[in-house]
């Protein structure tokens, strides 16, 4: 009997150590992945690449991700200085960039917008005469738009407040590219990012602006953030806008306008994350793999759109490059 006992016992102790064994194998491969990734960079992609990296960080609980806004030329900067993985930027890298090793990865798209005050006692005819690049050239180059008579072709001499981005930033870029200038050539009173200057707007009922789409809608109601009004861009430039022209009640209108290509690119565009040269340090490389591929499903969640299979493609291929 006593035997049989111990026979049984040992039976049992081989069958949990089993399970024991069995689960560990189970377990997913990022149970072994630990270390630290730093991004920085672009206000545009941060709301993205916090949901990212909070997923990440739970798929991986080794793993802890540092995010920080800053503007994207602060993101293209500490990534070439070695200081993050990635820089977060929101317009396309430039030649002397790329000359010191600056390595683009399309993560995902989304575009910058023209904002006005709710308030705005001329609201209704701004919406339907809307913003063209003569326009916007006019307000945030030249200056000869002075009033809000002036943009409308009327005689009210109400004057029209203008601000913009002190910091290099891709949406100011991006939105000078639109018609056809740079940051550097854009005027008028310049606030530190992406939530100074819609809140520059919001307190100013006179006041015109821009904001990447993030920045404009909330988060949760998909709607534009109190206070603020999106102006249309008038895309045939007929001195009106027409029903296929407007799409910004909600952030899923724009986003929608944006992956069907009704709405312009610039100032619609594709944010990237950059290294410096090709990633080598396993856990950046799987963080990456990540982004281009269950990370999408992030993405038109919070307000952007998603990268084609194409594009991801041309990525992932950027990563065998050495």
């Amino acid at each position: 009997m006593r035997q049989f006992y111990l026979f049984t016992l040992s039976l049992l102790l081989i069958l949990l150590a089993s399970c024991g064994s069995h689960s560990s194998k189970t377990q997913t491969a990022g149970d072994d992945l630990k270390g630290e990734i730093s991004l920085s960079g672009a206000f545009a992609l941060y709301p993205l690449a916090v949901e990212w990296g909070e997923e990440f960080q739970q798929l991986h609980p080794g793993v802890k991700v540092d995010i920080s806004a800053g503007g994207a030329g602060k993101g293209i900067t500490d990534a070439l200085a070695g200081m993050v993985d990635f820089g977060m930027v929101s317009r396309e890298l430039n030649p002397e960039e790329i000359s010191k090793g600056a390595l683009g990865f399309a993560v995902a798209k989304d575009a910058v917008v023209p904002t006005i005050n709710e308030k705005n006692p001329k609201i209704n005819e701004i919406l339907k005469k809307g913003l063209t690049p003569e326009l916007a050239t006019k307000l945030w180059i030249t200056g000869t738009i002075k009033t809000w008579g002036d943009l409308l072709g009327t005689n009210d001499q109400t004057p029209i407040h203008v601000y913009t981005r002190s910091d290099a930033c891709g949406a100011a870029e991006t939105f000078a590219n639109w018609f056809g200038k740079k940051q550097e050539d854009l005027s008028g009173t310049a606030v530190f990012g992406d939530p100074g200057l819609a809140k520059a707007v919001q307190d100013d009922i006179y006041g015109i602006g821009f904001n990447n789409i993030g920045y404009a809608y909330d988060a949760n109601t998909k709607k534009p953030n109190p206070g603020l009004k999106i102006v249309p861009l008038d895309i045939n430039e007929d001195g009106k806008i027409t029903e296929d022209e407007y799409f910004y009640n909600t952030k899923n209108g724009i986003t929608d306008a944006i992956a069907l290509g009704k709405y312009p690119s610039p100032p619609a565009r594709d944010l990237y994350l950059v290294s410096k040269g090709v990633p080598t340090n396993p856990v950046v490389v799987e963080f990456l793999k990540y982004v281009l591929s269950k990370g999408q499903d992030k993405n038109e969640p919070v307000g952007y759109i998603r990268m084609n299979d194409e594009k991801i493609q041309a990525n992932l291929d950027k990563l065998q490059s050495k």
